[in-house]
């Protein structure tokens, strides 16, 4: 099975992971079935997809539970590089992320019960609070590091201060945040700072929506729903969809997809190590995977750079 590490940690995974709000996202997504989100996990572990990164918020713990349901079925936990988060909470039918160490602690205790597991592999805080210091939040999962519940920390949707911030005893091993071609605002704010700290950076959104997967055109219909993104507003969409053809040669000479040329893109940034796409059937998962035989000239990822540049 082809692996990397995740940065300086001890966590080593398949390029291509599991991004799995659909695995029991059914606050996220309508008309989801368990049996084959329980069936996308098999195929992952099956064909060596390892890496996968689920959050009390799909579901509302629904896909820790399925996905441990899984790892318990399949009996063998070594085979799982489980990442999970946690920050949500609801007060009068309204979100609030939660940062400060109780809250986190327990999280992470009943992450680990719904997972059915007695470590989590990486635990992420998934989006900062507005009064918790962050190197308290990322003290007290130094703390579980330590008690042996977890295995590498991590933070999402955190700003380059933020991050900082969290990282001032060094104990920050990844980041999570959005970043795809068309959104490439970390090249600058975040990724030179995890360079310099061995920080592994994991891209949410890789394929902003499936505007990067090939499959939308300029006569395409959109709902009302995607008009509405900024990735899909009139002209906007249009030299979108523009840019996107521009790789369809590149992917056509190396006989593979366009979205899969866009996550092999990802991989050769420095402090990527690992994308997490999503998938809504087994199919999609084996289809994702392709991406980490696809192998990149630098005169080819330099012309993808370019394209994409502005």
């Amino acid at each position: 099975m082809t692996t990397t590490r995740l940065g300086r940690t001890d966590l080593f995974v398949h390029p291509i992971g599991l991004g799995a709000n659909a695995i029991g996202g059914h606050n996220i997504y309508a008309n989801i079935d368990e049996e084959v989100s329980k069936k996308q996990i098999h195929t992952a572990i099956d064909h060596g997809m390892n890496f996968i990164d689920t959050a009390y918020f799909y579901g509302l713990g629904r896909s820790e539970e399925l996905i441990g349901e899984v790892m318990k079925e399949h009996g063998k936990r070594d085979d799982f590089v489980i990442a999970s988060k946690a920050s949500y909470t609801f007060v009068d039918g309204k979100v609030v992320h939660v940062n400060d160490p109780e809250f986190l602690v327990q999280s992470v205790d009943e992450s680990l019960r719904r997972l059915q597991t007695d470590y989590i592999d990486l635990f992420y805080v998934h989006f900062p609070d507005e009064h918790t210091p962050k190197y308290e939040a990322v003290g007290a999962l130094q703390n579980l590091r330590e008690a042996g519940k977890i295995r590498a920390i991590g933070v999402s949707n955190f700003s380059l201060e933020q991050l900082k911030e969290a990282n001032r005893d060094g104990y920050v091993d990844v980041i999570q945040g959005h970043y795809n071609l068309f959104h490439r605002e970390a090249e600058k704010e975040i990724f030179p700072y995890v360079t310099e700290h061995e920080i592994s950076f994991v891209p949410y959104f890789p394929l902003a929506k499936g505007l990067l997967t090939g499959k939308y055109h300029k006569d395409t219909p959109l709902t009302e729903q995607q008009r509405k993104h900024p990735l899909f507003k009139e002209e906007t969409y249009l030299t979108n969809v523009e840019k996107v053809d521009g790789l369809r040669r590149i992917a056509e000479e190396k006989n593979t997809e366009i979205g899969h040329l866009v996550l092999a893109w990802y991989l050769t940034r420095g402090p990527i190590d690992a994308v997490i796409p999503g998938a809504k059937t087994p199919e999609q998962i084996l289809k994702n995977m392709r991406a980490a035989e696809v192998k990149l000239t630098e005169e080819e990822i330099e012309e993808i750079n370019k394209i994409f540049q502005n």
